[in-house]
Order: structure tokens, then C-alpha cells, then sequence
């Protein structure tokens, strides 16, 4: 079983987004679907363009849920900023034979969550 989804979350939220680029094959191809609108790329320099034009805040992603069939890797969690929850994601990666993330696949949203969030401590 891949964890390749799952670590690119971990780098996506540390001090260098950047190295989640390590974990994509050249011809990546993606759809990042966010309340302000769709992000979709045909390659990794799309998907590096893409990083470079996030806001900087102190974003996690908490898995909830995870599940893996073959090479397809999905999870489910709540993302949070400085601690708050701010929405929900669901996402999906095909993993190529080399271990790297080929497709990619987000939706998130501020107004719906498919399992509860967790309760704040």
C-alpha cells in the first residue's frame, strides 16, 4: 500500500509546500475544486504555479478518513487554519508504478461536511 497522498498532505502543510513537488511525476494532471472557483493543471510546473499563488497562513490538513485500492489513494479530513476549522476536503491521487502521484483530484468546501468534524479540545 502507497502513502503517497498522505505525505504529500504533510509537505503541502510545512514550511516548504515546494517539497510536495518532489512527490509528482512531470505530466502530473489536476483538479483543485475550492469555493472561489477550479484550479486544473497539466503538468507539475502548473501545479508549482499553483503553490507559488497560495496564501501563507498556518494551513493543516487532518486526515479523518483514508483508504487505498491499487494505485488509487484517497482521503478525507478538515482543514484547519491557526487551529480553527475552516472546511472539509475530499481528495484523490492515482500513484504511478515509480510511486509518484500521476493524477490528482480536490474538492473543498467551507459549507459541508461529509463526517463530522472533530471536536475542539
Amino acid at each position: 500500500m502507497t502513502v503517497a497522498l498522505q505525505e504529500y498532505l504533510k509537505r503541502m502543510d510545512g514550511q516548504d509546500p515546494t517539497r510536495a513537488l518532489e512527490l509528482m511525476e512531470p505530466d502530473l494532471r489536476f483538479l483543485i475544486a475550492l469555493p472561489s472557483g477550479e484550479v486544473a493543471g497539466t503538468s507539475k510546473a502548473d501545479f508549482e504555479a499553483y503553490i507559488a499563488g497560495r496564501n501563507a497562513v498556518e494551513r493543516v490538513h487532518e486526515v479523518i478518513r483514508y483508504s487505498a485500492d491499487g494505485d488509487t489513494e484517497m482521503v478525507y479530513g478538515v482543514v484547519t487554519e491557526s487551529g480553527e476549522a475552516v472546511g472539509a476536503f475530499l481528495s484523490a491521487a492515482v500513484v504511478s508504478p515509480r510511486g509518484l502521484i500521476a493524477r490528482y483530484q480536490s474538492f473543498f468546501s467551507t459549507s459541508f461536511a461529509l463526517i463530522d468534524w472533530p471536536e475542539k479540545s
